[in-house]
C-alpha cells in the first residue's frame, strides 16, 4: 500500500527535549552542570551567569530577591526550560519561595547548605558551613541547623572574599595561599578534644578551590560538595522523554553583563557551551 506523505501513520521526526536552564550569579554552577549533564545526556543546557549583579553576598535583600525575580520572568519567556536549577545557595536561600510562588508553573531545583547530610556523616559532632555572607545571615540557614543538626556544634563562616578567589581561580589565575588559609581558618573547631571532621561547601564555587583547600587545611576534613545531590534530585524531576532528541542550538552560556572576558569564554567553551 502506498502512504500519503500526510498520513499519520507515516514514522514522526523525534520531539525536541527542552532544555534545562542552570543559574548562578557567577560561573561556581558550572560544578552543578558538570554533574547533571553526565545524567541527563539527552538534555540541552542553558547556563545563565548573573555576572552583573556578582558577588550576590553584600546585596541588600529585598533589591537582590526583585532582581533575581526579574531576571527570571525575561529568561522563563525567552527560553521556555524543562526546569531550572538555582546552583547558587544565597540566590535560593533568598528567592527561592518568591521563584515558586511567581512561576507556579515553572519546577525549581534549589542548593541550600548541605547540613542534613553533613548531620548524618560527622563524627567529631563538630561541622562548620563555608558560605558567603549573604547565605551565614540567612534564616532558612539556622532553620536547617535547627531541624537536622541540633545535636552538632556548626559553625557557620561568611567568607567575604573566597566567591571573588573562586572566580579568578577557576579562570587560571594565581591564588595567595595565605590569603586562602585566612578564609577558610575559621573552620577549623577544636573542642573537647574533638576537631571538626567536616566542612559544608555552601557556595557552588567553592567545589573548584577544594584541593587548595585540602592542601592548607590543618587537619584532613571532609568537604562537602553539594554539586552531585542537586544534580540527582534535577535528574529525578525532569521526565525521560523517549525518543526526543538534543537540540542542536542548546548548551550555551549567557552572561548578564553581555561581556565576558576572554578567559571566561575560553572556560565556557571547555564545558562545551557557545557564549551568547
Amino acid at each position: 500500500m502506498t502512504r500519503h506523505p500526510n498520513d499519520d501513520t507515516q514514522a514522526r521526526e523525534p520531539a525536541t527535549a527542552k532544555p534545562v536552564l542552570v543559574f548562578d550569579s557567577g560561573i561556581g554552577g558550572l560544578t552543578v552542570l558538570r554533574e547533571a549533564r553526565v545524567l541527563m545526556p539527552e538534555r540541552g543546557f542553558i547556563y545563565v551567569a548573573d555576572d552583573m549583579g556578582f558577588p550576590y553576598g553584600g546585596w541588600e535583600e529585598a533589591a537582590l530577591q526583585a532582581r533575581i525575580l526579574s531576571l527570571f520572568a525575561d529568561l522563563l519567556d525567552t527560553y521556555e526550560p524543562e526546569i531550572c536549577v538555582i546552583a547558587c545557595n544565597t540566590a535560593f536561600t533568598l528567592a527561592g519561595a518568591a521563584l515558586r510562588a511567581a512561576f507556579p508553573q515553572m519546577t525549581f531545583v534549589g542548593t541550600v547548605p548541605a547540613i542534613k547530610p553533613a548531620s548524618e556523616r560527622t563524627r567529631s559532632r563538630l561541622v562548620s558551613v563555608l558560605a558567603t555572607p549573604g547565605t551565614v545571615r540567612r534564616a532558612y540557614t539556622r532553620d536547617l541547623i535547627q531541624s537536622f543538626a541540633s545535636q552538632c556544634h556548626v559553625r557557620l563562616v561568611g567568607s567575604e572574599n573566597l566567591a571573588r578567589m573562586a572566580e579568578a581561580y577557576i579562570r587560571g589565575d594565581a591564588l595567595d595561599d595565605a590569603a586562602v588559609k585566612a578564609e577558610i581558618a575559621p573552620c577549623f573547631v577544636e573542642k573537647d578534644e574533638a576537631r571538626t571532621d567536616i566542612v559544608v561547601l555552601a557556595c557552588t564555587h567553592y567545589p573548584f578551590m577544594a584541593n587548595v583547600f585540602r592542601r592548607l587545611a590543618p587537619w584532613p576534613v571532609d568537604w562537602l560538595d553539594p554539586a552531585e545531590a542537586i544534580a540527582r534530585q534535577a535528574r529525578r524531576l525532569v521526565p525521560l522523554t523517549e525518543g526526543a532528541v538534543h537540540p542542536e542550538e542548546a548548551d550555551f552560556a549567557v552572561f548578564t553583563s553581555g561581556q565576558p572576558d576572554f578567559s571566561t569564554r575560553r572556560l565556557m567553551q571547555g564545558f562545551g557551551l557557545r557564549v551568547l
